[in-house]
């Protein structure tokens, strides 16, 4: 009798389950230091306690993508082990901090199935939550993976496409609680940039880049317990070569980021997102980002960036689509999120 699990392929989802991941993780300070070291982090409330408590936290958290890849990572057996693209994000919340010590679990429903045409692979759409110890949610998205079909003459299922926001609205945010940036340190937090600062169509070009090399791609991975395939195996892929995890380069524009956006300190939502074009070990990550929104929140001094964030393997930059609709071949990443700024 078979022990080994080779994972999920289309045909074995159904729409409403829910699935229990394995394996919860303890999160300690070990993983914010390399996180930090990864790729490297520099936005004050995740750096400092100090900073995290003169805002009105009670130590600094770990970083929101940190957890984001902690949960994210619990999926990857059950969802993404045989997938061929990981497609899309939408409707995510970060609704509680996760701080040193905080155990992390994973569970996602399935709510989308759509055969490809081919019939050799389909679409499946799953919200999942994250939570900690206290069974509270600390993370909420949805995400859509194509994923490989075993039989390719196993039925197409029934046809169902989850309706799902374009973006949140800025009230739909969870701001933690007491946070308060009315007095916050400018100085210590590295630039002059508030809220009133920023315009609505402004676009940042974050200036640096950072070459993705095949070793801190494969511990990053490894660190968030992501066991799937096309990442780590050059046969699971016709042309041999392995593709660097999405949330690498999600994290890694991120960071750069900070130059221009280094007050936009908390990510509160994401509103979508698309890996355009894949990333490979030699490719060098830059980015930009465009200001889309604006909005006050009900917390002190807090308000709210709706920031489009762009990573790119060269081209210039503020390029996105071609005149066909479609990125262009050096974009990399388009992410639509929410952060928390001072105002």
């Amino acid at each position: 009798m078979a022990k080994t699990n080779p994972g999920r392929f289309f045909e074995d989802y159904t729409v409403g389950e829910t699935i229990h991941h394995a394996v919860p993780r303890t999160v300690s300070g070990g993983e914010r230091a390399l996180y930090h070291a990864l790729y490297p982090a520099r936005h004050a409330l995740y750096s400092s306690d100090e900073f995290a408590r003169s805002c009105g936290l009670p130590a600094s958290p770990l970083d929101d993508l940190a957890a984001f890849h902690v949960v994210f990572g619990k999926t990857v057996p059950d969802i993404s082990l045989n997938a061929l693209a990981n497609l899309g994000y939408a409707e995510g919340r970060w609704l509680k901090p996760v701080y040193p010590g905080d155990t992390i679990h994973s569970t996602s429903e399935v709510i989308g199935l759509k055969q490809n045409s081919n019939g050799k692979s389909g679409v499946v759409w799953v919200r999942t939550k994250g939570r900690n110890q206290r069974a509270e949610v600390v993370l909420d998205y949805v995400r859509w993976v194509m994923v490989r079909k075993r039989d390719f003459d196993a039925p197409a299922p029934e046809v169902v496409i989850p309706d799902l926001a374009p973006a949140l609205a800025a009230s739909d945010l969870t701001i933690p609680d007491g946070l308060n940036f009315t007095n916050y340190d400018f100085t210590l937090a590295g630039e002059a940039h508030r809220w009133g600062d920023y315009e609505v169509g402004e676009k940042i070009d974050h200036v640096d880049g950072v070459t993705v090399e095949e070793a801190e791609h494969m511990m990053a991975t490894r660190l968030w317990q992501n066991t799937a395939k096309v990442h780590f195996d050059i046969g699971s892929r016709p042309d041999g070569r392995r593709l660097i995890y999405g949330g690498h380069v999600i994290s890694m524009a991120r960071t750069l980021s900070f130059n221009g956006l280094a007050n936009a300190q908390i990510i509160a939502g994401l509103n979508g997102g698309t890996h355009a074009n894949p990333c490979y070990s030699g490719d060098t990550i830059k980015a930009w980002s465009e200001v889309l929104d604006r909005a006050e929140t009900s917390a002190p001094g807090v308000g709210a960036l709706r920031l489009r964030l762009v990573a790119t393997k060269g081209g210039e930059a503020f390029t996105l689509k071609g005149e066909d609709g479609k990125y262009l071949p050096h974009v990399m990443l388009d992410l639509d999120y929410w952060a928390l700024i001072p105002l």
